[in-house]
């Protein structure tokens, strides 16, 4: 086994160790502050029904909720281990059924809105570094409108004009089918990708412009290489580590921000089950979600560890050390 490869294997088990102690403690503190969180979730269950002393007793014993805290702790974390994440108490079913239904929504969603980020975020960003003059000017400004704009704020906008006033896309619901499906979250994504993208066209401009300035890219030039090739093939292969980094954490806050655009936009994902699930104090769904994407941004930075021997050939031998 060649040194790189062991090396890459050793860093891919350390990372992993990292991951299952950060979920274990991730764990912990979720389950601890949605119990510490004020309300109970038996007051929720008995809405609407004649609430006495012995109702809100029968559906703690129904649900366990008077058993010790570590003991339902320690039960919870058992039945994640073994791929069961309890029962909804808001919904009356499997908490990973109801994770399942809602996932292919969120899922493309946020693929979708992360291909928006990247293609348009390097593109601008590259161009406004090469072109400079009004176009970079006009990239600064349009960034930073796009990066102090709320996605909430977007979503409303979007709506408002390519649903409302010219009809081109729906303004409710993710669709059905591939093409349907795309059509339908085309606004969604937008309203998720704008201000990211403007972050990584801002990222990616100012990587470039330090690239382009180095004595390399002089040299390139002198020896005749064309212009296109010195752009695409040197320069912006060294400027894309800082662009990698950024595009690891803007994944985990894609998940993030998806509750609000979800939300505006009417959609049945996991954004919108999270927002229903802690008003409801739906305490097996909010753990599970916010578990789910703990762990994603996890693999998002596991992932960009590994990318970055790829992109840089200088870490390589870094790697495992």
């Amino acid at each position: 086994m060649s040194d790189a490869l062991s090396g890459a294997l050793r860093m891919i088990a350390k990372r992993l160790s990292a991951l299952a102690l950060l979920m274990l403690a991730t764990s912990f503190i979720v389950f601890s502050a949605m119990y510490l969180a004020p309300g109970s979730p038996e007051s929720f269950l008995a809405r609407g029904n004649s609430v006495t002393a012995d109702t809100l007793q029968a559906i703690r014993d129904q649900y366990r909720l008077d058993d010790p805290f570590f003991e339902r702790y320690l039960s919870w974390l058992g039945g994640i281990v073994t791929g069961d994440f309890g029962q909804s108490l808001q919904f009356r079913q499997p908490v990973d059924d109801l994770i399942a239904s809602r996932l292919t929504t969120t899922a493309t969603l946020v693929v979708y809105a992360f291909a928006l980020i990247l293609v348009s975020g390097i593109v601008i960003g590259v161009v406004a570094a090469v072109k400079r003059g009004k176009v970079d000017s006009a990239a600064i400004i349009g960034t930073t409108v796009a990066m102090g704009t709320p996605s909430f704020v977007v979503a409303i906008g979007l709506t408002s004009l390519f649903a409302v006033t010219l009809g081109w896309f729906p303004a409710f619901g993710a669709g059905e089918g591939f093409l349907n499906r795309i059509w339908h979250l085309t606004l969604p994504a937008v309203a998720l990708a704008l201000s990211s993208a403007a972050l990584v066209a801002r990222a990616t401009r100012s990587s470039m412009l330090a690239e382009m300035g180095k004595e390399y890219v002089e040299t390139a030039r002198v020896r005749g290489l064309p212009e296109s090739r010195i752009i695409w093939r040197h320069a912006f292969r060294n400027a894309l580590v800082p662009v990698v980094t950024l595009a690891g954490l803007v994944v985990s806050g894609l998940l993030v921000t998806t509750t609000l655009v979800e939300t505006a936009f009417g959609l049945n994902g996991m954004g919108s089950l999270l927002v229903q699930s802690v008003n409801a104090k739906d305490f097996p769904v909010t753990q599970a979600i916010v578990l789910i994407i703990v762990g994603v941004f996890a693999l998002a930075n596991l992932l960009v560890d590994l990318v970055y021997p790829l992109v840089d050939p200088r870490v390589r031998g870094k790697v495992g050390a």
